[in-house]
């Protein structure tokens, strides 16, 4: 079996048209534009990179954006008294952070401030206890736009054991609940997990986020899997996932390639995240 590769670009593509569509018909009743802040602290190349395709992703759908760039030794008082006078702005929609923050930032601090109905990354402790009871509202974009596009491939979840691998607050616990939310029987793995390729090789769908380079390796996938990889490394001045792909392909059903597979649905989640955000104002 050769794993069919899922085209995240396309399917986010045409789900930034049906946003697209959507604001301008509300443009056409009277509604303005959904407006994102971004906040981009210090000169982090990576940083700059997703700062920028989120504002082309903007221009593409008819979202106005607001780029607010601090220095890299901006005070943590500061940022939290700007993130506050955006929540504030009833011309602002919704509130983004890149991450990482310099030290002197506490990140969770700065989670905590922004307003949850603008937090359009889904990250605010509300906002993933709502996940959590099963009330979602703002989801963190990664794992629901992972949810999107396996129901856009007509894949029935329901049933489905998971193993997600990588348990951060930004991705594997989140993916965790999402996966939950399709009735999925959902293992949860982190760095203390003991003998990880039983629990990868048991589970029909693997989701790994764990930022590590072949922390999955291809012959652990169950024979016709799914397999979603979300993590993105840098090798050798080129981009690879966390599982082997080139033997996870020959096992798998389907496989995100990296880059190309989740990335293009994280951006295209956090446009509808802004729009959700304006709705809810």
């Amino acid at each position: 079996m050769t794993a069919k590769i899922i085209d995240g670009k396309k399917i986010a593509s045409d789900l930034l048209l049906d946003i697209k569509k959507e604001i301008s018909d509300r443009e056409n009743d009277g509604i303005r534009k959904p407006c994102l802040a971004v906040i981009l602290i210090g000169d982090n190349p990576a940083s700059e990179v997703y700062v920028r395709n989120k504002k082309i992703a903007c221009e593409k759908v008819g979202i106005k954006s607001i780029s607010i760039d601090l220095k890299n030794d901006v005070s943590e008082n500061e940022v939290l008294t700007l993130v506050n006078k955006l929540n504030n702005d009833p011309e602002v929609d919704g509130i983004l952070v890149q991450s990482p923050l310099p030290k002197q930032v506490n990140e969770d601090l700065v989670i905590d401030a922004i307003s949850p109905l603008k937090d359009v990354d889904g990250f605010h402790p509300t906002n993933i206890g709502l996940l959590a009871i099963k009330k979602p509202r703002l989801r963190s974009c990664t794992p629901y736009g992972v949810i999107k596009m396996l129901k856009t491939l007509n894949i029935n979840l329901a049933g489905m054991r998971a193993t997600v691998v990588g348990a951060s607050n930004n991705v594997g616990r989140p993916m965790a609940l999402e996966l939950l939310l399709e009735n999925c029987t959902v293992t949860i793995c982190n760095s203390k997990t003991v003998d990880l390729q039983t629990k990868v090789g048991q589970a029909e769908l693997v989701v790994v986020a764990a930022g590590i380079k072949n922390i999955v390796m291809g012959e652990w996938i169950k024979q016709g899997a799914i397999v979603i990889d979300i993590g993105i490394n840098r090798v050798d001045g080129k981009l690879v996932g966390d599982v082997e792909f080139s033997v996870a392909k020959e096992k798998a059903s389907y496989i995100t390639p990296v880059p190309g597979g989740v990335g293009p649905m994280t951006v295209a989640t956090l446009m509808e995240n802004t729009l959700l955000a304006q709705k809810l104002s």
